[in-house]
């Protein structure tokens, strides 16, 4: 696997001239155009002509740079581009008219200077946790790629371009953890910020309740800075905190329930090194956690919401959906008004009662995902199994975007093993803690990491 380089490694050879944008630029692209890579299946779009350009301009300018100045990023389809259509994973909307203004945060990144690469691929209309497209092919994974397993979803190719050089860092979007699960599966760091931070608008909407945009990319200081210029708050460096003393909730209940052996051993591992550094660890049992799946067992604000946005499309166009997409969707013709108020108000109740069960803690800590990445070709051939395999990945990343929290997925495991995440959690507004104490918890998790080469080598 790919192991990319900070992008503030990257950012800081730019400013002193060790490299150029064009030349970052035009390794991406040659990733990209790969014929033994992935990109094909990565990108829907690749915006090299602009993207060359803008690295030029960035090389010649004498001005002063933007915080992400000259260094290449990746788009998820779903976010508008000036003079591009944004297909958001699907060929219904390949005749639509090219987008006339950037979204908000697309803008932010242009303001920065960041050069945009292109679009990348997702699950159709950012309805699925696994990053299945039947309609422009499945990037594989980085790890195992022999066996061919699934990268996560929805924003699939936005992790891939990452992993693969094809971009230093992506932006996805997380409704259900769509950020989070393929950082998880990919060996990435995700951050899912308090969703009201960040303006949706240009961002084709899944649910408008739960959607949330965030960066993967490969540390947390990385998403901490991009998710800044999201924000369009002023940047500042991210400081680590210090571990000793910390006071961290390991969330219990259905969230470790069926965790694989990979999983398992690496979050156990993750919380005895903790410990070891000095954070008190205390088992939280958060009363309301049962109650969530079945509030949400008709399913929940996405099939409501994607249903208000897809009801006219579907009259029409049913036959174009992915059939699982289309399924999922058709749930929210079953809800009523009345159900959708009881939603609102259910969700309200479990968000005050986690503020009781969380607020003696800096942070909850939990496994981003119950599993390794699974192999595709049995989740492709079974609808059965790709039902489950869905419910089963969106369980526990979930439960923070119904919460109206932040989360980051940092990997925890071990050097050359199957990538698993740790999530470090938080409610609302609690973004820069849920970061500082990530960053402390990512330096603390490298140590080990390298002292385990060290020992096998």
């Amino acid at each position: 696997m790919h192991s990319p380089a900070p992008i503030s490694t990257t950012l800081q050879q730019l400013a002193t001239g060790k490299v150029k944008s064009r030349a970052l630029v035009e390794s991406c692209l040659d990733a990209i155009a790969d014929s033994c890579g992935e990109g094909r299946r990565t990108f829907l779009y690749v915006d090299s002509e602009s993207a060359r350009a803008a690295a030029d301009a960035v090389d010649r300018s004498s001005t002063p740079r933007g915080a992400l100045a000259g260094l290449p990023i990746s788009i998820k389809d779903l976010l508008d581009i000036e003079g591009q259509r944004t297909l958001a994973g699907s060929k219904l909307l390949a005749s639509s008219a090219p987008k006339s203004h950037d979204a908000v945060v697309v803008q932010r990144l242009r303001d920065a200077g960041a050069i945009l690469m292109g679009r990348t691929n997702m699950t159709e209309f950012a309805f699925s946790a696994l990053g299945i497209n039947p309609h422009y092919g499945t990037p594989l994974n980085p790890y195992d790629r022999a066996t061919g397993r699934i990268p996560g979803g929805s924003s699939s190719g936005a992790a891939v371009s990452v992993t693969d050089g094809m971009s230093h860092a992506a932006i996805g979007s997380d409704t259900g953890g769509s950020v989070r699960i393929p950082a998880a599966l990919c060996g990435l760091v995700g951050f899912k910020p308090t969703a009201r931070r960040i303006s949706t608008v240009g961002a084709f909407a899944l649910s408008t309740t739960l959607d949330s945009l965030g960066p993967l990319a490969p540390t947390v200081a990385c998403c901490a800075l991009l998710d800044a210029t999201l924000a369009g708050d002023s940047q500042q460096p991210l400081a680590p905190c210090n571990l000793h003393g910390l006071q961290l909730g390991v969330l219990q209940g259905y969230v470790l329930d069926q965790l694989e052996a990979p999983v398992a051993d690496a979050f156990t591992a993750a919380l005895s090194l903790l410990s070891a550094k000095g954070a008190t660890l205390t088992d939280v049992h958060y009363p309301s956690l049962d109650t969530i799946p079945v509030i949400n067992r008709a399913g929940g604000f996405v099939a409501a919401e994607s249903y208000a946005i897809h009801r006219h499309l579907i009259e029409t166009h049913s036959a174009e959906y992915d059939p699982r997409v289309l399924s999922r969707i058709l749930r929210g013709a079953q809800q009523s008004a009345a159900d959708y108020i009881d939603l609102l108000q259910a969700r309200q109740q479990c968000i005050a009662a986690a503020e009781k069960s969380f607020s003696a803690f800096d942070a909850i800590l939990l496994p981003t995902l119950p599993c390794i990445a699974p192999p595709l070709a049995p989740l492709v051939a079974s609808d059965q199994k790709y039902m489950e395999t869905n419910a089963f990945i969106l369980r526990n990343p979930s439960l923070f975007n119904f919460l109206d929290g932040c989360a980051l997925s940092i990997p925890c495991h071990r050097p050359g093993e199957a990538p698993v995440g740790l999530m470090v959690a938080g409610l609302a507004a609690n973004d820069r803690q849920i970061l500082s104490i990530g960053a402390a918890i990512e330096s603390a998790l490298a140590v080990a990491g390298r002292a385990v080469n060290l020992a096998a080598s």
